[in-house]
């Protein structure tokens, strides 16, 4: 099924070689798991979990163009009960459910590349003050080939780091 995206350059989809190896790395985690998806885009990656039978998945995007396309792809592929969107800046939206008490199995992000590092940071430290990972659990970042995310600022240990052309995918856990 092909999900509709936000017109312009605003959002940077993950590609489907990219997705796919994601996926098939993290299949076995996926069933009855709770993923959050921070910077949604089209919330492709988090309707993937969800497809894939991950029980719930909350997504993030400040964009107003972004959270529209989100609700449309989710109605489109019928999981909109199994998922919960914030529309708002990303810190903000991780502390509400850092505060809610909310965990997931898998946290995924795909910030803007120029931030990515620091804005994994940002996440990891919210991650870690509010045990938001449960036992075993991935902290995924998508970044540019050439940003390698900070692994000792997080306080978690990158578990490996994947290049698919000029996409780099990092895996952390606690």
């Amino acid at each position: 099924m092909i999900l509709e995206a936000p017109k312009g350059d605003s959002t940077r989809p993950t590609t489907d070689k990219v997705k796919e190896a994601l996926f098939s790395s993290i299949q076995g985690r996926i069933p009855e798991s709770a993923f959050l998806d921070v910077f949604s885009g089209t919330g492709q990656m988090a309707i993937e979990a969800l497809s894939r039978g991950a029980e719930s998945a909350v997504l993030i995007d400040q964009a107003g163009k972004s959270m529209q396309v989100i609700k449309k792809n989710l109605e489109k592929t019928h999981l909109q009960d199994q998922a919960r969107t914030l529309k708002m800046p990303f810190a903000e939206a991780v502390k509400l459910l850092g505060k809610e008490g909310a965990q997931f199995d898998i946290i995924f992000m795909d910030p803007p590349y120029a931030m990515a590092d620091k804005y994994a940071v940002t996440v990891a430290e919210l991650i870690e003050k509010y045990k938001m990972l449960r036992a075993d659990g991935l902290f995924i970042v998508e970044s540019d080939s050439n940003t390698l995310i900070n692994e000792n600022v997080t306080n978690m240990t990158c578990l490996k780091c994947c290049k698919y052309g000029s996409t780099l995918i990092t895996f952390f856990v606690e």
